[in-house]
């Protein structure tokens, strides 16, 4: 695999002219995130000589005739004059004159749809506020196509079409047919990402076997939050020649990002900073991060920062929102978070971030409002469907929740706190199985919050399974020493308790002593660790022995750091519940 990648990538001088051939094709167009993306990536390679540069593309008799035409026409694009653009484009013949006519009166529709939008941003049905300029123009461009005479950049308009039209199929098949006339246009791949809802689906496209294929792939598992397949694909990437590409390196902090391994992503993303100090983009990403870890002066100093370069930019409003959200003045975050949507109304990040903040308000309509419009801009985001599992939680609608939980299993199906969450699902719906698989389920693929053996082990005690209880409490116990957070954590006076009781019924006299002098570190266990420590000994003074049954296995032990004196507990069998998915 390797191999076939360092192959793509054998003349990184060829790369470059392709890079800088395509940037120029794409800005003529007005495609200018793909003028960035072409251009950040060529930046990151070596330098070539003058007389290797590529030339510019020839004039066809075509460009020559519509040239006044276009280039009156493009000005007027560049300033947002869409309507105007396309006015003076009507009727001419060349086909990058066709396309900036056909692309100017999408864009006018799109923006009359988002200033709608806008006005509203309270509640909106799906499809509710639509492009009115979409029909006609799938009607225009699919007559060219049974023709077959769209370009590279012509199908991927007309593919982009057909997905706001919702014709997804139609638009996967535009699409690829659209990387294999022009694969070097970033802008045709990014589409088709959105369209791929899983590696499955992946396996049955017939892809053009370019190198791009490789940023593309990169990219679509980062999405699907396949992120060990991701940073794989950016290590090979950055081994290939592109080590300098601050495109590669943002991508990799957001992956640990999305994996939630803080201290990388933040590492990451201060040194992107020092390499690119004015960039804007994923700086919300970057303050997420912040603010999970309480980082306040280095989040302010980041929204000011930002505010320099530009305060009119969403991920500048959203970085404020998240500073005002860290000093738990929610009515201002949710305001900035409000004033990006203005900016953009398709941007996920903001109505995800909106949804939390109403959610801190206790306005829970709101925030169901807020995370629907997430999940409408993107349905993978399980953010929002968590978010939707919460509000409906708070409401006491349980079956409501469980749906959101499993759409956000889904789409993290390693997450504990999907599934920790929908093990209190089952459980308040009396489903104590599926509860059972979930909470070991969280267990198994690493807890995060460390919560997940205990409500386990709750479950076990509420059905009188003391055994399996105690095993659970044990390897919770394991656990929180193990990690060094020692008595700061609430429940380990409650497992310290549990098991002293539960050793103290089976007659384990020395277990349950230490686990009851254990309960003394914690003030609401302390005296109930005295009175057992007290009926201990009264029993031990009639000399009451353990029962020979009791005694038939091995000890087990708990860790050095749990007793100085290694004290034995007795070994429970493990619950045969891993291998089960909920």
């Amino acid at each position: 695999m390797m191999a076939a990648t360092s192959g793509l990538f054998s003349d990184l001088r060829e790369i470059k002219k392709q890079l800088l051939s395509i940037s120029w094709l794409c800005r003529e167009r007005g495609l200018m995130h793909s003028v960035k993306w072409a251009s950040e990536l060529a930046f990151s390679l070596e330098s070539i000589p003058l007389n290797e540069l590529p030339s510019m593309p020839a004039l066809t008799e075509e460009d020559a005739q519509d040239l006044d035409a276009f280039t009156l026409a493009k000005s007027y694009f560049d300033l947002k004059e869409y309507d105007r653009a396309a006015y003076f484009l009507r009727g001419c013949k060349s086909q990058k004159a066709y396309f900036l006519y056909m692309y100017s009166r999408y864009l006018s529709g799109e923006k009359r749809k988002d200033d709608e939008t806008v006005d509203s941003l309270g509640p909106l049905e799906k499809g509710q506020v639509k492009n009115e300029a979409l029909r006609e123009l799938r009607v225009e461009l699919s007559k060219k196509h049974k023709a077959r005479e769209l370009d590279g950049f012509g199908l991927y308009l007309y593919g982009v079409v057909l997905r706001k039209l919702d014709l997804v199929k139609e638009a996967l098949d535009v699409f690829v047919e659209a990387t294999h006339v022009l694969p070097l246009h970033w802008g045709t791949w990014l589409e088709l990402c959105n369209l791929i809802t899983d590696k499955e689906m992946l396996k049955f496209l017939t892809l053009p076997d370019c190198w791009i294929k490789e940023f593309f792939l990169a990219h679509i598992y980062t999405e699907q939050q396949l992120i060990e397949e991701a940073l794989q694909k950016y290590q090979s990437l950055i081994d290939a020649g592109f080590s300098k590409s601050t495109y590669i390196i943002s991508q990799i902090a957001v992956a640990y990002h999305n994996i939630r391994d803080i201290d990388k992503a933040l590492s990451i993303f201060n040194e992107l900073r020092k390499q690119d100090p004015y960039r804007i983009e994923n700086m919300d990403t970057f303050s997420n991060l912040l603010y999970v870890r309480g980082l306040k002066p280095e989040l302010s100093y980041l929204a000011h920062n930002l505010c320099d370069i530009d305060k009119y930019r969403v991920e500048t409003c959203c970085v404020i929102g998240n500073y005002y959200s860290l000093r738990s003045q929610h009515e201002k975050a949710a305001l900035y978070f409000q004033r990006a949507l203005k900016l953009n109304p398709r941007y996920l990040g903001a109505w995800t971030l909106m949804g939390h903040e109403y959610m801190e308000m206790k306005n829970t309509s709101a925030a169901i409002q807020a995370y629907r419009h997430a999940i409408e801009v993107n349905k993978r985001d399980y953010r929002a469907w968590y978010g939707l599992g919460q509000t409906y939680e708070i409401l006491k609608m349980p079956f409501y929740c469980l749906y959101y939980y499993r759409r956000a299993h889904q789409l993290r199906p390693n997450d504990s706190r999907m599934l920790v969450a929908l093990g209190e699902c089952y459980e308040k719906l009396n489903q104590l199985v599926g509860a059972k698989k979930c909470y070991w389920r969280a267990y198994a693929v690493g807890d995060v919050e460390k919560m997940a053996l205990v409500k386990l082990a709750k479950l076990h005690e509420q059905l009188n399974e003391s055994e399996q209880a105690a095993q659970c409490y044990i390897k919770y116990i394991q656990d929180i020493y193990s990690c060094g957070e020692i008595v700061e954590h609430q429940e380990v006076s409650t497992a310290f308790r549990y098991l002293a009781q539960y050793y103290f019924k089976c007659k384990l006299w020395d277990e349950a002593s230490a686990c009851a002098q254990k309960c003394f570190n914690f003030n609401d266990t302390r005296e109930e660790g005295k009175a057992l420590l007290r009926q201990i000994l009264q029993l031990r003074n009639q000399n009451e022995s353990p029962s020979a049954d009791l005694q038939s296995n091995a000890p087990f032990l708990f860790p050095q750091s749990v007793s100085a004196s290694n004290t034995p507990t007795r070994r429970v069998s493990p619950l045969n519940l891993s291998s089960v998915t909920p």
